[in-house]
């Protein structure tokens, strides 16, 4: 153990030792021409993208809606509301937003604008869409169903200054036709109509792509795009902004729509003037015929009567009788209004407005109609944004229902006590009439042509009022949103972000190759190098042996490779450990593995011909006799140490041959593989061998089996002076280390060491490899030791290090 503290410099490796920075940092670093190479990928691609993506404005426009629930805003029309005609319409704020989102509204604004006809010009990679630039003006006129289901695309050229030629599908010749001719199509009738033009464009052949998209298409591309949202949320300022590739069509599109969304809202206002217009120019059309003949009656019964003038006694009862007559005409026309507002109830449907100011305002009908209609109202425009089943449409649906029975429930009760009121006006009047018989009957007729001529006019003169009240009422509608700014697009494109998307690249073209190499060395669970080695167990390092660009399996006197100088180096650092072992007398070196193939017989072989050439006497001694490996390196007989352990009176020496080439340079194969090699290696003549080499040979070199396989080499770990324990690097499983370091820790092998064999070449990770790394020996390292020297092919990284 004393040479053990010796080679290790007192150093004790633990288990948990925290991860070395630099060691990170350059296995990054070595691999810096793939982070140059993914860096220069996503630059190239980053660029060819800001390149060829046709790039976006943003166009915003500001509107104050007008909501009691979020600010009230105070009317500027204050000065009809004396008359009843503007009303406190609430808006709320949301509801208002999802009505200007809706489809309705945009489908409006887009056929307004045409935008579901496109113009556009070739581009080498993209087209260019030309908007109001456009050298020709397409008019569809006359247009069916086609025109806004199907999609449809065609191809105007110049040919001269007054023709063109026009491709259906931009490849399907239509025609050669002038501009401004008449040009019939499945879908409607069109005209090309040319654009003033400079005289540099006048003289170019002018190709230009028009494009028809189904409108539903259109619409459904705005409504993805359009935003509409409020400054704040106690405001009622709202906000509509919309990207897309031309800024001044943007511009359009939301000015239209907040056009359309206002005029949507007036013309919902309006309807219940409208409606209460027309029910009363129906009225005065019989109103009016009625008025007329009544006073053409009494024209003719004062002609045939030749009634001048009514006695004074006529006049006096006349008087007196006045104010019930006055009575009992106004109590008529309340009965002929209530009759004929029920039977309007009778014949509409149910969500028809119904007429309004017509019925005596202090009537508990009145209010229920007035209440009736701002319900209907109500429920069309939630209807716009919302379908019937909606919850809030089925409440309002039962609020109609109720209130039109209620109304009509007041209708009849209000003409019932006018009855009442009649019969009573009609008795006191019978009375009077009584006391008045000696009045010319004359007088009398004409007192009942008078009245009806009364009624009439008083009712005519009433919806005469009230017409030209809804008419003012209509005039002076205010819009419900009030532009604060108009659209304004964006001067440059808000997307493609040119920085971010740079900036991404540049952080993809550094992250991808990381997580690269991350991941495949999170995956990788074989040994790489010493640290592996040092950071999971506490058995001393020996050194190790790089790949080597040569194909020599044999170190001789002129072996200048870097397997060769590190084996060189490995023979040194041995002596440390050999110490202990008496003058006179061989040191034998045992070497073995955890499994086949880490290239053991390779470091044996080599390590025996560096000792040779030292001019000492070393005997190679094949004791893996259940898989034997030397004689793929050298020629040696088929018979070894096997026979002679199997038989009886025979002579080692018969049996150990002499490398050519070398003077001290002795070889006992291993012999034929017996059936019962267990058995053999414990026969007392194995230790006799022993005794016998140390007396004639200064270094004997054992190739002993695998350890983790089979209990051949603890059989023989007695006669060891020292144990090499090979790992081939990119070969052995990190999880297997512990097979060693239990050996190391239980002593089962005697001054055990680690080699490291087929290393590969990187740059030093600061634990200074000793003879590897700190010297350089020169020749790059690549080929080599690998599973006890089996022939590999070389990769392309190998060629590409061999060649410089």
């Amino acid at each position: 153990m004393e040479e053990h503290s010796s080679l290790k410099n007192n150093k004790t490796v633990s288990f948990d030792e925290s991860l070395n920075l630099r060691e990170q940092f350059d296995k990054y670093f070595v691999n810096w021409k793939w982070f140059v190479l993914s860096l220069f990928i996503s630059l190239i691609i980053a660029f060819l993208y800001l390149r060829y993506t046709i790039p976006q404005y943003n166009a915003k426009a500001t509107i104050l809606v007008r909501d009691d629930r979020k600010g009230n805003v105070q009317s500027e029309l204050t000065a009809f509301s004396e008359l009843g005609i503007i009303k406190n319409m609430k808006n709320n704020v949301d509801n208002e937003i999802e009505i200007i989102k809706s489809r309705n509204i945009i489908e409006k604004a887009i056929q307004k604008l045409n935008f579901n006809i496109k113009y556009s010009a070739e581009g080498r990679v993209k087209n260019v869409e030309l908007y109001k630039d456009s050298p020709f003006e397409v008019s569809f006129f006359e247009t069916n169903d086609l025109f806004y289901k199907q999609g449809i695309s065609y191809k105007i050229k110049s040919k001269s200054p007054s023709s063109f030629e026009l491709f259906k599908n931009e490849t399907t010749s239509i025609g050669v036709f002038n501009y401004g001719q008449i040009i019939i199509q499945p879908n409607g009738k069109m005209v090309v109509s040319k654009k003033p033009l400079s005289k540099n464009e006048a003289n170019k052949s002018l190709i230009i792509n028009v494009n028809v998209i189904p409108l539903d298409n259109v619409v459904q591309s705005y409504l993805s795009r359009l935003t509409v949202a409020p400054i704040n949320k106690n405001s009622s300022v709202v906000e509509l902004s919309i990207n897309d590739p031309v800024a001044e069509k943007a511009e359009d599109f939301l000015n239209k729509v907040i056009e359309v969304y206002n005029q949507d809202a007036i013309d919902d206002k309006n309807i219940v003037s409208k409606n209460t217009q027309d029910f009363i120019d129906e009225r005065l059309k019989y109103i009016t015929q009625d008025l007329g003949d009544v006073e053409k009656e009494g024209e003719v019964y004062k002609t045939n009567n030749r009634i001048t003038e009514i006695t004074e006694d006529a006049n006096l009862y006349t008087e007196n009788s006045a104010s019930f007559e006055k009575s009992l005409i106004e109590t008529e026309t309340q009965i002929r209004v209530i009759n004929s507002m029920i039977s309007y109830l009778n014949s509409s449907a149910v969500d028809d407005i119904i007429p309004s100011n017509i019925i005596p305002s202090d009537s508990n009908a009145s209010l229920m109609i007035i209440k009736f209609n701002e319900l209907i109202t109500e429920r069309n425009r939630v209807l716009t944004s919302a379908t019937i089943k909606n919850s809030t449409i089925i409440a309002l649906n039962d609020q109609i229902s109720n209130t039109r029975r209620s109304i009509k429930e007041s209708l009849y009760r209000l003409l019932e006590s006018l009855k009442i009121k009649r019969n009573d006006l009609k008795n006191q009047e019978q009375s009077l009439n009584s006391k008045i018989s000696q009045i010319p009957r004359q007088s009398r007729e004409l007192n009942n042509i008078m009245r009806q001529q009364q009624i009439k006019q008083s009712l005519y003169l009433y919806l005469m009022q009230k017409r030209e009240e809804i008419g003012i009422s209509l005039a002076v509608a205010a819009p419900n949103a009030k532009i604060v700014d108009y659209a304004k697009g964006s001067k440059s494109p808000v997307s493609p972000n040119k920085m971010f998307i740079l900036l991404a690249a540049f952080a993809a073209g550094i992250v991808i190759p990381f997580l690269v190499i991350f991941v495949k060395d999170l995956l990788d669970t074989k040994i790489k190098n010493r640290q592996d080695i040092e950071s999971k167990t506490n058995i001393p390092f020996l050194g190790d042996i790089p790949k080597s660009f040569t194909q020599d399996e044999i170190i001789n006197a002129s072996s200048r490779s870097s397997s060769a100088e590190a084996i060189r180096i490995v023979r040194t650092n041995l002596e440390f450990m050999l110490n202990n072992v008496p003058d006179g007398v061989a040191k034998s070196i045992f070497v073995t593995s955890t499994l086949p193939k880490e290239g053991k017989t390779f470091v044996a072989i080599n390590l025996a011909s560096t000792i040779a050439l030292s001019g000492k006497k070393v005997l190679l001694v094949g004791l893996d006799v259940r898989n034997p490996k030397i004689d793929q390196y050298v020629s040696i007989p088929s018979k070894g140490l096997t026979n002679y352990l199997s038989k009886q009176n025979e002579n080692i020496d018969d049996y150990i041959v002499k490398l050519d080439n070398f003077d001290n340079y002795y070889v006992l194969p291993s012999g034929v593989i017996p059936p019962n090699p267990a058995d053999l290696l414990m026969s007392p003549k194995l230790k006799d061998l022993f005794e016998k080499f140390k007396r004639e040979y200064d270094y004997i070199i054992v190739d002993t089996a695998p350890v983790s396989l089979v209990t051949d080499t603890l059989l023989v770990a007695k006669f060891a002076d020292a144990f090499i324990y090979v790992m081939r690097a990119n070969y052995l499983d990190k999880r297997l280390l512990r097979v060693a370091d239990s050996f190391y820790s239980e002593k089962k092998l005697p001054n055990m060491a680690v080699l490291l064999n087929d290393t590969v070449w990187r740059r030093t990770y600061g634990y200074g490899y000793g003879y590897a790394y700190g010297y350089g020996y020169g020749y790059g390292y690549g080929y080599g030791a690998d599973a006890d020297n089996e022939p590999q092919k070389k990769s392309w990284k190998d060629k590409l290090r061999k060649k410089q």
